[in-house]
């Protein structure tokens, strides 16, 4: 077992991610937004991809409503919760396999691939770059690749205003920007730069999305809001979500691309 194989287990083993996208409505706004988005490019009878499917929130949905879908998942322990919700009418198949390596699919395999959690642990550009190659390549041409990833200034937010004496200079740098390295666990990114790393891609940008905005920075009043309260902030997020100048602070961003 490697560093990051090590580490991503040591931390998916000891927490609850079964539970995070529906635990309060911090979270769940992230699974909202993002499945609005994916509604917009799903056509009847798509094969799906998740890549980091975890423990299946995204690819269970989906599958429940007739799609068929392929989960891939790095963590054991996270895939054994997602095997043991197979429902008997879903046609999902779940195998543990690692982003940086989807040999075992043929080019122009699926309609629609989702990389919904790996670039959150990968902390060097050439594994980056095998992700996004991979997910690309196993994906039809005209097809939907949409992969996630987490923002600097919004971890710095939400986590680095907790840790300003012992995190700097371990955690972030001079310009306060997070570290990518394995004991981080989590390896952000600015907007613009993540932008920049897809344009060698031959991929065309359709939308990049915060998906919880300033959720995680106001939680505590998100998560007393009303559900008819939380609707109309998930109508003013979904508005906004794409308005550069109100994205900087999201922990979560989607990119979605359409494969040339």
């Amino acid at each position: 077992m490697d560093k990051r194989e090590e580490l991503i287990n040591n931390h998916y083993n000891n927490y609850d991610e079964d539970n995070r996208l529906i635990k309060d409505n911090t979270h769940n706004i992230e699974f909202l937004v993002t499945q609005e988005y994916i509604k917009k490019y799903l056509k009847p009878g798509d094969r799906i991809l998740e890549i980091g499917a975890g423990t299946g929130r995204y690819s269970l949905y989906y599958a429940n409503k007739g799609y068929d879908v392929t989960a891939i998942e790095y963590v054991q322990h996270n895939l054994d919760i997602l095997k043991s919700k197979i429902e008997e009418n879903m046609n999902v198949v779940a195998e543990q396999g690692d982003a940086v390596d989807l040999s075992r699919f043929q080019d122009n395999t699926f309609d629609i691939t989702l990389v919904f959690g790996p670039l959150y642990h990968l902390y060097n550009d050439d594994d980056i770059d095998k992700a996004i190659s991979e997910a690309i390549r196993v994906t039809k041409k005209d097809g939907i690749i949409a992969i996630a990833y987490i923002t600097s200034d919004g971890v710095f937010a939400d986590w680095g205003i907790d840790h300003l004496l012992d995190g700097y200079p371990n955690d972030f740098d001079k310009d306060f920007k997070l570290i990518r390295y394995p004991e981080g666990i989590f390896a952000p990114f600015y907007i613009s730069e993540f932008k920049n790393i897809m344009k060698k891609y031959d991929v065309t940008l359709l939308n990049n999305v915060a998906t919880d905005g300033i959720a995680n920075i106001i939680s505590d009043k998100i998560n007393n809001l009303s559900k008819k309260e939380f609707e109309v902030w998930v109508k003013y997020q979904l508005s906004i979500c794409e308005r550069e100048d109100l994205q900087g602070y999201s922990c979560h961003m989607l990119y979605i691309a359409k494969k040339n």
